[in-house]
């Protein structure tokens, strides 16, 4: 793969590497915390949903367990997205060095997911405490890391 198409192929494949470094350190998070897991995936993809006019099929449970993958998957999404975007970058000439990248293409990711969830009322980060933060800005360095790692540093 060569030129700006290999960069945006290798950007989305780095963004799922990232992806699965956010989930690998969410989930022991969970574990170590005991928290639940959040909700949040699941009500824009509701609300995002209803704003488009379009019904995720079934009833009940089964309109719920629909909820429950499309969260995520839209998660995987997002890291995907913000992979490309990040490629997309390198492709035009913007490669800082490692360690400012990563926590930038990690802000980047943690923007991405959290933007719309303030926007379409779901959550307010203005009222996040600290710990919430932090559960929150740790498994996004953790993607900010994976993706700078996985992306190449030359073309």
């Amino acid at each position: 793969m060569n030129g700006a198409l290999g960069l945006l192929t290798r950007g989305a494949l780095a963004g799922a590497a990232g992806t699965t470094a956010l989930n690998a350190v969410s989930y022991a998070d969970m574990v170590l915390r005991a928290r639940p897991a959040s909700g949040t995936p699941e009500q824009t993809v509701s609300t995002l949903a209803d704003k488009a006019g379009v019904e995720i099929p079934g009833d009940g449970s089964q309109q719920q367990n629909r909820l429950a993958a499309l969260g995520p998957l839209s998660g995987i999404a997002v890291g995907i997205g913000v992979g490309v975007v990040v490629g997309a970058a390198a492709a035009a000439g913007a490669r800082p060095p490692w360690w400012a990248q990563a926590p930038l293409v990690g802000l980047l990711a943690m923007a991405a997911a959290d933007v719309p969830l303030a926007a379409l009322g779901i959550s307010d980060p203005r009222t996040w405490s600290a710990t919430d933060w932090l559960s929150d800005a740790v498994p996004h360095l953790a993607y900010g890391l994976a993706t700078t790692a996985a992306l190449p540093a030359e073309p």
